[in-house]
């Protein structure tokens, strides 16, 4: 690969099984689900969404753990023919997911390899791990663990199984964290209680269903990049405020398969 800081690079490994790589959605159905979509005005977690790509699930499959720490003790029943990338190996109540890529990053990026964000699923919970794949030649895995026994859990075909961020580690671990009081900062204090008590007032009138209150419905402040504010409403910088994440999809290579 070229060593441009801002390139990722899948690799295929020949697997017979087709998984697809997607620019993570915004959307989640849970979310639309919620009364008025009122969960779609969150938009830091509309955001983590998008944060990274996901690896989609080829085959309907289900799996079941009896409660065992051998691998028999998870039962997969994939759909069609093997070779399956579904499978279990570690036991300890983990379903395993053989990924059919091998990742390059630039140095000093790595991967984060974790369930699809705001995403759960009932009776199992997605293991997250990072490698350093700026030098790595091993394949990864996703492991998913039993939370329940003898519960069988559902993955649909095109279901994100794993979602996949870049992480800087040298970045952070060169931030220094400290806490301090909010009362050291006093234009930051003024400001966050200004916001505090807007919000406080919002909701009450929101209780009392004043009419103005009731039409607008929910306060846009950080939304809109702003908030209540001592100088303006307006505290976000030009291109400092996202309302959706724009990912690059995966590329495919323009010669033969293989290529």
């Amino acid at each position: 690969m070229s060593d441009s800081s801002s390139e990722i690079t899948a690799f295929r490994l020949g697997y017979r099984f087709e998984m697809r790589l997607a620019a993570a959605p915004q959307h989640r159905d849970w979310l639309n689900r919620t009364r008025s979509g009122f969960a779609n005005r969150c938009l830091p977690m509309r955001i983590a969404n998008q944060a990274g790509w996901v690896v989609l699930n080829d085959r309907p499959l289900r799996a079941r753990w009896s409660g065992g720490a051998d691998p028999s003790a998870v039962l997969v029943e994939p759909t069609g023919a093997p070779p399956h990338a579904a499978t279990s190996h570690f036991g300890e109540g983990i379903l395993t997911f053989l990924i059919p890529f091998l990742f390059r990053t630039a140095p000093g990026t790595s991967l984060l390899f974790r369930g699809p964000a705001n995403m759960p699923k009932d009776a199992i919970a997605a293991l997250e791990a990072v490698v350093e794949t700026d030098w790595s030649v091993a394949a990864v895995s996703m492991n998913w663990k039993f939370t329940r026994a003898d519960v069988w859990v559902e993955f649909a075909r095109d279901e994100p199984i794993c979602m996949v961020v870049p992480q800087d580690l040298g970045r952070l671990e060169s931030l220094v964290p400290r806490i301090r009081n909010i009362d050291s900062e006093p234009e930051l204090h003024k400001n966050f209680h200004l916001w505090s008590e807007s919000c406080r007032s919002f909701n009450e009138r929101l209780r009392n269903r004043e009419p103005a209150a009731v039409r607008l419905g929910w306060q846009r402040y950080y939304f809109n990049g702003g908030a209540p504010h001592a100088g303006s409403d307006v505290i976000a910088g030009p291109g400092e405020h996202r309302t959706q994440l724009a990912l690059a999809e995966f590329a495919e290579p323009a010669g033969p398969p293989g290529r």
